[in-house]
C-alpha cells in the first residue's frame, strides 16, 4: 500500500494541559506518547488561527504570505479592512502539490477555506462559512452527503456570550458532528493526504478557562462549569481513538495545534494609552464605551498612529504620501518607530507590574514581509494582555475582553504527535516548529520539500 498522512488539529492545544495537568485521564494520547514522537510545537509570529494553519500547510512565513491576522488593511485606509477567506491565498499547500501528480486529498475546515474551491479530492469548508445552506463544500455534491451522516451539521459554535450552558452544549454537538463526518468519509472516499481541524478546542478553552485555572483573575471556584475543558479534552482523545483505529498501518497521524492557550490577565486599551502619550487625537473629549476606532472621531493630522486590537496590537503610523492625511515624514518614520517601541516597552501593569511585552516590526521577523503589514506588532506581556482597540474605557487595563467574554489568550507553543501503527518510540521532539510540518509531509509521501522553505523535515517523524 502507498504512504499516506492523515493530519488532526486541534486548534489551540496547548502543552501544560495535554502532556500534563490531562494527559493520565486521555488514553490515546498516553499511548500516542508512549508509542510515538511527541512534543511541543513552536507557532509562528502572531500565534494566531489565521495564518497559523495556512503557514503550516504551506510552510510559508506569514510575511510570505501577507497575513498578519483575520483582519487585512485595505490600500493604507484608516477605516477599511478586510476579512481574511480563501480568496486571499497564495502560495501552494501541500494538497495543490501532491494533487499536482495525481493524488487525492481529503481536506476538512482548514482555516481560511470559505468560500470552498477545487481540489483533487474533497474540501469541506472551515468555521468562516456564515451559512450551511450556502455552498460549503469541493464538490458541491459532498454538502449533501455531510448532512446525511450529521443532521444538524454546524461549521462553529458562538463562544463570546454570556450563555456557558449553550456554548458547552453546542460546541461538543458540533465536535461530535466533524468527527462522524471525517471518520466515515476517511473510510469511504480516496485519499493520500487528509487533514481536519477542529476548532470546538479553541472556542471551549476560551469560554471556559477561568472555571479550570485557579490563578485566574476571575477564578470562580465549584463552578459547573470547572471540569468542561477537561471533558473537551477527553471527547477529543475519545475521537482520536476511534481515527488511530481506523488507519492502515502505512498512515502517518499527526496530531498538531496552530499555537497554544493560557490565562487572560486583562486586555490593554491599546489606542486609549496612545491618547494618551500624545499619538492619537480626537475631535472631541467625549467617546461612547466599546467604541470602534474605524467610528472614531480622529483628527487625522495631528494624528501619528493608531492601533488595532486583538490578540496582539497591530499599530500603524500615520505617514505623508502613505495615508491620506499622514502626519510624519517618511525619512522621519524609522526614529519615531525606535521612540514609539522604547515608551511601549516601558508600560507596566496597573499595580505597576514589569511587563515582557515583546515589539517587532514585519521586516525585522520576516523576509519578505509582504501584505498590507502593520508597522508595529506588539504582545502586551508576552501575550498574556490582550489588545482592547475600541475606546470610552474609564481605565486602560481592563478586567474582561472588550468584545465579548473571553478568559483565554494564545501561546507561542502548540502541541505535535506523530504515531503509526506497529513502530515503538516513545520519543520527544525538541525544537519543532509549525513551519516544519509542510516539509516532512512531503518527504514522507516521496516528495522533495523545495529549497526556500524556512522550516525543516522533523527526522524522528520520518525514519523508521
Amino acid at each position: 500500500m502507498s504512504k499516506k498522512v492523515l493530519i488532526i488539529g486541534w486548534d489551540c492545544a496547548t502543552p501544560q494541559l495535554l502532556f500534563d495537568r490531562f494527559r493520565d485521564e486521555l488514553p490515546h494520547v498516553k499511548q500516542i506518547m508512549g508509542e510515538g514522537v511527541w512534543g511541543k510545537l513552536k507557532s509562528v509570529t502572531p500565534p494566531i488561527t489565521i495564518p497559523a494553519w495556512r503557514c503550516m500547510v504551506t510552510g510559508k512565513t506569514p510575511g510570505e504570505l501577507g497575513l498578519y491576522g483575520f483582519r487585512q488593511r485595505k490600500n493604507n485606509s484608516y477605516r477599511n479592512f478586510s476579512i481574511t477567506t480563501s480568496l486571499n491565498l497564495s502560495k501552494d499547500a501541500i494538497w495543490d502539490i501532491i494533487g499536482k501528480t495525481g493524488k487525492k486529498s481529503l481536506c476538512s475546515a482548514i482555516p481560511p477555506s470559505f468560500p470552498p474551491y477545487e481540489i483533487n479530492g474533497n474540501l469541506i469548508g472551515c468555521f468562516m462559512t456564515p451559512d450551511m445552506n450556502k455552498t460549503f463544500t469541493y464538490p458541491e455534491s459532498l454538502s449533501g452527503e455531510i448532512k446525511d451522516i450529521a443532521p444538524g451539521y454546524a461549521a462553529d459554535t458562538q463562544f463570546r456570550v454570556e450563555d456557558k450552558k449553550g456554548i458547552k452544549e453546542s460546541a461538543f454537538k458540533m465536535t461530535g458532528a466533524h468527527f462522524d463526518v471525517l471518520e466515515e468519509l476517511l473510510q469511504k472516499k480516496e485519499w493520500q493526504f487528509a487533514m481536519h481541524v477542529e476548532i470546538g478546542l479553541d472556542r471551549i478553552q476560551h469560554a471556559f478557562w477561568r472555571y479550570m485555572d485557579e490563578n485566574h483573575h476571575l477564578y470562580e471556584p465549584d463552578s459547573e462549569f470547572k471540569n468542561v475543558i477537561k471533558d473537551y479534552y477527553k471527547l477529543l482523545d475519545r475521537r482520536l481513538g476511534h481515527i488511530m483505529d481506523i488507519i492502515d498501518n502505512d498512515t502517518l497521524l499527526i496530531v498538531a495545534s496552530d499555537h497554544g492557550a493560557k490565562a487572560m490577565k486583562g486586555a490593554f486599551c491599546v489606542n486609549q494609552w496612545l491618547n494618551d502619550i500624545g499619538y492619537l487625537k480626537f475631535k472631541n473629549k467625549e467617546r461612547k464605551k466599546g467604541l470602534r476606532i474605524q467610528d472614531a472621531e480622529i483628527n487625522w493630522k495631528k494624528t501619528k498612529a493608531w492601533g488595532w486590537g486583538g490578540y496582539y496590537s497591530r499599530i500603524f503610523f500615520n505617514i505623508k504620501g502613505r495615508e491620506k492625511r499622514g502626519k510624519i515624514k517618511p525619512a522621519k518614520l524609522q526614529k519615531e518607530i525606535k521612540k514609539l517601541r522604547k515608551k511601549i516597552k516601558k508600560v507596566k501593569g496597573p499595580q505597576g507590574q514589569k511587563w515582557n511585552t515583546k515589539v517587532f516590526t514585519p521586516d525585522e521577523l520576516f523576509s519578505p514581509a509582504g501584505g498590507e503589514k502593520p508597522d508595529l506588532m506588539v504582545f502586551w506581556d508576552d501575550l498574556s494582555w490582550r489588545a482592547a482597540g475600541t475606546l470610552g474605557h474609564d481605565n486602560i487595563y481592563l478586567e474582561e475582553n472588550d468584545t465579548g467574554p473571553d478568559d483565554g489568550v494564545h501561546d507561542w507553543n502548540g502541541i505535535i504527535m506523530g504515531w503509526k501503527k506497529g513502530l515503538k518510540k516513545g520519543i520527544i521532539t525538541e525544537n519543532a516548529r509549525l513551519l516544519d510540518i509542510h516539509p516532512t509531509v512531503l518527504k514522507y509521501l516521496g516528495y522533495e520539500p523545495a529549497d526556500n522553505l524556512k522550516g525543516k523535515v522533523i527526522g524522528k517523524f520520518i525514519d523508521e
